[in-house]
């Protein structure tokens, strides 16, 4: 019987319901702007960073959290030793300043949150070290500050040897042209950004994969690659942070980008306004998702839906600006490509990818 992330305990459709109803509910409280000299743009809301306009500027405002990653680091540092709580942190600040630039905002300031259920988790050193070594690596490379953070106590409510990590950033788009409004046109490229693994998504049914597993995380993953399951699991997140900046500062036009999060592929298709998003030049699946789909079994479809299997980040640019983009991103230090085109067929929206016979039509993504 397959894998899938909805028998992992994840249902999109009720986690979509209700960020549907919390984007109603907040847009009512968008008049509380003008006391503060800023307005909120019109569709701003079910985009990745929430954007606030001032006369000169916008400001930008992201909260995230890394989810269950933590957990497989844990349970590799039981087993092993190794401590990976460094690329953790990084993984934290990536999951708040790679949504924070899809809007053209570059991060000012980051803050941490770590709720534990037991202040002795602070008490191994190793662990900690590593957590704000990492954190701070994580701000470096976003070139913004770590701006401070919270460390509750949630006794019943966290678990005595866990910790939730999450946060916040604020980032800012001046001059106001700068800003990534959503301006695809038919024809567009899409060009991918490589991820460095499954990043911060889908770990759930990670975790529930190594549990059948008879050597869990310690498990070689094989296809050419030397890493154990744990191993590879914990690579840090790509950020790309450099790729957004060095594009503004080339004064290349970015029409739109999208963070390969949750949703897989299917995030792809996040701009509001119906396009066909054809890839035509996916790369074969690094070797982490094919063990995964061998070894769970996770089928293709489910893989596609549910992980970035190898992409972290896609950005849609008018075709002249295609190579000038990849040399850009490539001069920054990232493994990018062009995988496909925008077309247009009416008012239908999907993802397609011919040579994968994978269709994701637009009301499997369901965040607005």
């Amino acid at each position: 019987m397959s894998l899938s992330y909805e028998s992992s305990g994840v249902r999109y459709d009720q986690l979509d319901a209700f960020k549907r109803a919390c984007q109603k509910a907040a847009k009512a409280t968008a008049g509380a702007l003008r006391a503060h000299g800023y307005a909120e743009p019109a569709t701003t809301r079910g985009e990745s960073a929430y954007l606030i306009e001032a006369a000169d500027h916008y400001l930008a405002h992201v909260e995230e959290g890394l989810g269950t990653k933590n957990l497989v680091a844990d349970a590799v540092y039981a087993a092993t030793g190794k401590c990976f709580y460094r690329e953790i942190a990084i993984d934290t600040v990536a999951t708040m300043v790679n949504d924070l630039v899809t809007c053209g905002a570059l991060p000012i300031s980051v803050a941490m949150h770590a709720a534990v259920g037991d202040s002795g988790w602070f008490a191994d050193a190793v662990r900690t070290t590593a957590l704000v070594e990492g954190f701070a690596a994580g701000c470096e490379a976003a070139g913004a500050v770590w701006g401070g953070g919270e460390t509750p106590t949630l006794g019943g409510v966290v678990e005595p040897e866990a910790i939730v990590l999450a946060g916040s950033a604020i980032g800012k788009i001046a001059p106001k042209h700068l800003r990534i409004t959503g301006e695809v046109r038919e024809g567009d490229a899409i060009l991918f950004l490589a991820s460095s693994g499954v990043q911060t998504n889908g770990l759930s049914l990670c975790r529930r994969l190594a549990a059948q597993l008879p050597r869990s995380y310690q498990t070689p993953i094989g296809h050419g690659d030397p890493r154990t399951f744990g191993e590879a699991l914990l690579a840090p997140s790509v950020i790309y942070v450099a790729f957004v900046r060095e594009c503004q500062r080339r004064g290349l036009k970015l029409n739109y980008v999208a963070h390969v999060t949750g949703h897989g592929w299917r995030k792809l298709m996040r701009l509001e306004e119906p396009f066909v998003y054809e890839i035509t030049a996916p790369r074969p699946a690094p070797a982490l998702f094919q063990f995964m789909m061998a070894a769970g079994p996770i089928d293709q479809r489910e893989a596609y839906a549910t992980f970035n299997m190898g992409v972290g980040f896609a950005a849609y640019v008018a075709p002249e600006n295609a190579e000038a983009v990849l040399a850009a991103a490539r001069a920054t230090g990232y493994d990018a490509w062009l995988a496909g085109h925008v077309r247009k067929q009416g008012a239908r929206k999907a993802v397609v990818v011919p040579s994968l016979e994978l269709t994701f039509e637009g009301d499997t993504l369901q965040v607005r």
